[in-house]
């Protein structure tokens, strides 16, 4: 088969299906991109110029809509030059976010089309006023609700969608639902474990030794802000630093804004909260290493006593699947965003996001109660195993393409007969809509 994926940010969520399709050899995978270093052998990149995203001139409401064709016609040209030279995909796959895909269409109108779905936007039931300390201001509405411009537009291209999680799905409007399938993303179970020696040796990350008599309380965002709940995790560590003393605690991510917004004034996250906390903190027992190589994040998970996953009600982040994975005692703000995965009690604790006295009391509770301890950890790698394991990821990925082009890739050609694919509503969690699962009927 021949697969065309397109993502400004090669491979972007597409790391595990690419690496899927590159391993058997039977399959021709281009991925359209903007320049980036990043490569998976078997993968024709082929990278469109990068357009300029100078919206000064644009209405804010407009300017995501702008930035969106802007790259879509870019996408376009380069897929001109593809369908010039003989090239013909059996399906197009991407991040409709951007804007790339949506001129797709009128080069290959004939090719199926998967578009991942991550998120609708709204001023009144999701991340957009959920922290009182950040209200949300009334004139700004219409940008929120312009953002959803381009997620429109993709979901009356004709195409199918994929979306990876309940919540995430349940933010669409019930028109939309119906034509977005529920894909359960994975992990690597084999890359992701827990590690029963990690407890015994000495760790150092950054410029912090930690022992095996220390504590250590570990965080992790790609940037350290608010929608991830930093300014909460930074309340916290004054607790924390007056109660024990072999606590540690190691918070990975950059400076950067991912989400939202940068501190009013300038400057960083993370200069802000050291402006307000940084007295009552002992730095010799906490460390900003910014982001890591993703050994060096493995093996700080592995290590940790108690890990903290908070985010305003968004999308979920790889690191809390991973964490799970990889066994740690998450404690996770009480979101449904994070309840979709913990169940409080069993696989992980759960904590209101914005109350740092009450997560500090229960990180402290989590290290005092061994027993307790010992069955979140245990219970957070059943659960991955049980619900987020890759090759279940992978074959209902392969199931979805092949109910969109007639061919499952991970079958050999004349092998078994094709299993017949059916569509079933999934049982939804309390409180969340119900989503579609691909599930393969024996042929």
């Amino acid at each position: 088969m021949k697969f065309l994926f397109v993502h400004q940010n090669y491979p972007g969520q597409f790391l595990h299906i690419v690496r899927h399709l590159t391993a058997s050899g039977r399959h021709d995978v281009v991925f359209i991109t903007e320049p980036n270093p990043n490569e998976i052998p078997g993968v024709r990149k082929v990278p469109y110029a990068r357009p300029v995203l100078d919206t000064s001139e644009t209405h804010i409401a407009a300017r995501e809509l702008d930035n969106g064709v802007k790259r879509a016609e870019a996408a376009f040209k380069t897929g001109f030059g593809l369908r010039h030279l003989g090239y013909k995909p059996d399906i197009i796959i991407g991040h409709h976010g951007w804007g790339e895909m949506l001129n797709l269409r009128d080069l290959w109108p004939d090719a199926a089309m998967l578009g991942y779905f991550e998120f609708y936007y709204q001023h009144d039931r999701a991340d957009v006023g959920y922290d009182p300390e950040f209200p949300a201001e009334p004139l700004d509405y219409p940008r929120i609700r312009a953002k959803n411009a381009i997620n429109h537009i993709a979901l009356n291209l004709g195409g199918a969608g994929q979306c990876p999680t309940e919540w995430q799905l349940s933010t669409y409007p019930d028109w939309a639902r119906p034509k977005i399938d529920l894909l359960w993303e994975g992990v690597d179970l084999e890359t992701c474990s827990p590690d029963p020696a990690a407890h015994k040796k000495t760790l150092k990350i950054g410029d912090m030794t930690i022992r095996p008599t220390d504590k250590l309380v570990t965080y992790v965002s790609r940037d350290l802000e608010p929608y991830r709940g930093f300014h909460t995790m930074m309340r916290t560590l004054p607790d924390l630093m007056r109660a024990r003393k072999d606590i540690k605690v190691v918070m990975i991510g950059g400076d950067g804004i991912s989400y939202g917004s940068g501190p009013s004034g300038g400057g960083t996250w993370r200069e802000r909260m050291m402006r307000e906390v940084g007295k009552d903190i002992d730095m010799n027992r906490v460390v900003f290493p910014g982001r890591v190589a993703y050994s060096t994040y493995l093996a700080a998970l592995q290590r940790s006593d108690a890990h903290v996953y908070l985010t305003y009600p968004f999308v979920a982040s790889w690191s809390l699947r991973e964490a799970l994975a990889i066994g740690c005692a998450v404690i996770g703000g009480d979101t449904r965003t994070v309840s979709e995965f913990i169940a409080h009690g069993e696989n992980g604790l759960l904590t209101p996001t914005l109350e740092p006295h009450t997560l500090a009391r229960t990180i402290l509770g989590l290290l005092e109660d061994k027993p307790l301890n010992r069955k979140l950890r245990e219970n957070a790698r059943a659960y991955a195993v049980r619900r987020l394991a890759m090759s279940d990821y992978l074959d209902s990925y392969s199931r979805l393409i092949g109910r969109l082009t007639g061919e499952n890739p991970s079958v050999e050609p004349g092998s078994l007969p094709v299993a017949k694919t059916t569509i079933r509503r999934s049982r939804p969690a309390p409180g969340a809509v119900s989503a579609r699962r691909l599930v393969a009927a024996a042929p």
